[in-house]
């Protein structure tokens, strides 16, 4: 195998078990293996991959995929989706909060901050981490169809798992101001931009790290996914097939003047 395109088209299956003629062209990313079993029951189909580093399930031309977690992980899963093409990805990732956000609050991110480093490897450091816009309006028409409000900014994407105990760094995201923190979210972006595959967003605020009392414990994360993960997935499964049902390309979005400016992202 020589090609990028003939190794991701071996790889792709390798890694989840799934024949690339069985994945749909809507993708949804997370890194939870419940929200694909979630995924699984309310569309009636088969979990594949439980003993491959990823599982998936697909239904309705759309794929719910587990990769796991970390910037390299991110920019392996986006370069392998390459292999299929797909006309949207939307990763469903849990942050943590940094400003006013409460657990529970939805983040819609204009844009990422490139802390993570492996998102180097693909771009210069200049280059923006930035979302699809079409893919961000239709998972904000799909939130707000759920009755529900969230907030825009741009969140931190970074290497390091613990950092709530380093003055220093907190004193740094307070000074950028940032929305948020992940692990993801900016290297999904700019891979994504490499791969010309559109891509966007939905964070869940699961924790306020800046605080000790704020801090995700393991119980506490229970309470949460239990609370918060299926309502996720459900605005994540409506974007994706509004996008799917309007036949529009995500790639590309045009202004037109008299549009009615509530149809898209506040």
């Amino acid at each position: 195998m020589k090609t990028k395109a003939e190794i991701v088209a071996d790889w792709l299956p390798r890694y989840t078990g799934r024949p690339l003629e069985q994945f749909g062209k809507y993708v949804l990313l997370s890194n939870f293996v419940s929200y694909v079993e979630l995924f699984a029951e309310r569309f009636g189909v088969e979990v594949l991959g439980r003993s491959h580093p990823m599982q998936s399930a697909t239904a309705e031309n759309l794929t719910i995929l587990n990769f796991g977690m970390g910037s390299a992980m991110a920019a392996t899963v986006m370069d392998l989706l390459s292999s299929i093409q797909p006309r949207a990805v939307l990763f469903l990732g849990k942050c943590g909060g940094l400003k006013k956000t409460k657990v529970g609050d939805f983040i819609l991110p204009i844009a990422a901050i490139r802390g993570e480093g492996a998102s180097n490897d693909y771009m210069p450091a200049e280059i923006p981490a930035l979302p699809s816009f079409r893919l961000q309006k239709s998972v904000s028409a799909a939130i707000v169809k759920h009755g529900l409000d969230y907030w825009t900014g741009t969140v931190y994407t970074t290497n390091r798992r613990v950092w709530e105990h380093d003055d220093r760094f907190k004193s740094y995201l307070r000074n950028i101001r940032a929305n948020a923190i992940d692990m993801e979210t900016a290297t999904i972006f700019i891979v994504g931009f490499v791969n010309h595959i559109p891509k966007g967003a939905l964070l869940l605020v699961s924790d306020n790290p800046m605080t000790p009392e704020g801090v995700k414990t393991s119980k506490r994360d229970k309470s949460i996914s239990e609370r918060y993960t299926f309502q996720h997935l459900e605005i994540g499964i409506d974007a994706l097939v509004e996008l799917r049902d309007s036949g529009e390309s995500v790639k590309h979005l045009r202004f037109e003047t008299g549009a009615d400016p509530r149809e898209f992202p506040r």
